[in-house]
């Protein structure tokens, strides 16, 4: 329960539903609900996953982490209009929000609807720059050779391209020159030389934009035969052992790929992605993620500890999200915000006054940081320095009047502490303030 109620608090933070105490009850029947439809999803039951949501759209027609996850179950059974519909109408009421972007992406690229998926990436790069590999590949699937070009050129003007972002140019530069590669061109020239690595790569990737993906597969395993030291064949085989649910070979391509030095990270981190859903339903193979980790520590620009801790957070896992999350290198907010939500439901008061004062003296002007701080010390019964903190931090709480009532109750308990009555009267009287707005 202590997972759910972590989740649901991380949502109704984020769009006002209610302060950060009163999350912990989980008696209103929004809440009740909203439990049970993360429930039933976590266990694939997504009709009545759906029919809870149903329920809390009732209370509330315009919360559009509602709306998500309908979009999310229907989704989940291939439902594409519904899941459209739903994706779409959270990207409507809260349009700053990408994972809801990213539903709509999902929904497009999963019924190929190519150009309406290029329509989202476009806005997904505005988010994420790394997006626009994406944009490159939807954009070759097109035929909108052009706007690849652009898009390749604007990538390799901020950094170095990708394995296959340079395949993609080196297939433009050929198109340029009247020598595109065509099907039976590179099955020919593989047969007349087996041993010229690139042209493996350039049919996989024909056989996949043609949709033959049994012959990209094949392919794949012939270039495996052909050249066995050859890791780019297991970028290819990973996904093909992942779909056939193959768990060893699946493994052992996985390995090959990350521990390989000829392989652009960008292409790790997609494989990397790749098996880690795989794991999540084969929870043997965690273990495995656990030791590729170090493969990634070199790499500049992706905390991969962080990322595993987001993933499991947004799976409602948050055993390894705190896991992940304290072995991170990351000191940026996103990552402070998860690990304090999360050691505040399970109740880790230590810890996350530890982290948080800490943390205050990077980043001194953000309100919840205090209020943590404050919350921590309070329940360790230091009321004095949780007074300081409150004090301290009440100042930078601007336009948000949930962690503002937040404060307000850790200032009374702080006063209880320290049989402080005006105190405990002035901040009684500012909650029931509030309460009334």
């Amino acid at each position: 329960m202590k997972k759910i109620i972590a989740f649901l608090f991380l949502f109704q933070i984020s769009f006002g539903q209610i302060n950060p105490e009163e999350v912990e009850t989980a008696e209103n029947e929004f809440e009740t609900n909203f439990f049970d439809a993360l429930k039933e999803k976590a266990i694939e039951n997504y009709d009545k996953a759906i029919i809870s949501l149903q329920k809390c759209l009732q209370k509330e027609p315009l919360n559009p982490e509602i709306h998500y996850q309908l979009g999310v179950n229907y989704l989940a059974q291939k439902n594409y209009i519904e899941a459209e519909n739903a994706f779409q109408k959270a990207v409507d009421l809260e349009p700053k929000q990408r994972w809801y972007w990213n539903g709509l992406y999902d929904v497009h690229y999963q019924t190929k609807a190519y150009e309406k998926a290029i329509i989202i990436v476009e806005k997904l790069v505005t988010f994420d720059a790394n997006m626009k590999e994406d944009l490159v590949s939807l954009y070759m699937n097109t035929q909108q050779f052009d706007k690849a070009k652009t898009a390749i050129d604007d990538i390799e003007s901020k950094g170095t391209l990708s394995k296959t972002i340079e395949m993609y140019q080196l297939q433009l530069q050929n198109m340029s020159k009247g020598n595109k590669p065509k099907i039976i061109d590179l099955e020919a020239a593989i047969k007349s030389n087996p041993k010229a690595e690139q042209n493996y790569i350039d049919l996989i990737y024909a056989y996949s934009v043609n949709n033959q993906e049994d012959k990209a597969f094949q392919t794949a395993l012939l270039l495996e035969k052909e050249l066995p030291n050859s890791d780019l064949a297991h970028v290819s085989l990973v996904k093909f052992h992942i779909q056939a649910n193959d768990i060893s070979k699946a493994t052992d391509s996985y390995k090959r790929v990350v521990k390989s030095s000829k392989i652009d990270f960008k292409i790790k981190q997609r494989v990397l992605n790749e098996y880690l859903i795989f794991a999540t339903k084969n929870p043997q193979l965690l273990v495995e993620i656990d030791n590729s980790i170090s493969y990634f520590d070199n790499n500049v620009g992706m905390d991969v500890n962080k990322e595993l801790g987001k993933f499991f957070y947004n799976k409602n896992n948050f055993e390894l999200a705190q896991k992940y999350i304290e072995k991170s290198n990351s000191n940026d907010i996103e990552a402070i915000d998860l690990l304090l939500n999360i050691y505040d439901f399970n109740k880790q008061f230590e810890k996350m006054a530890k982290k948080s004062e800490v943390c205050i003296d990077l980043f001194p002007t953000k309100a919840n940081l205090y209020y943590y701080a404050a919350k921590g010390n309070n329940n360790l019964k230091n009321f004095k320095k949780a007074k300081d903190f409150l004090e301290m931090g009440i100042d930078y709480v601007i336009d948000d009047p949930n962690l503002e009532v937040g404060f307000c109750k850790q200032f009374i308990i702080c006063a209880d502490g320290l049989s402080d009555l005006k105190m405990k009267q002035t901040y009684q009287k500012r909650l029931d303030a509030i309460s009334k707005k």
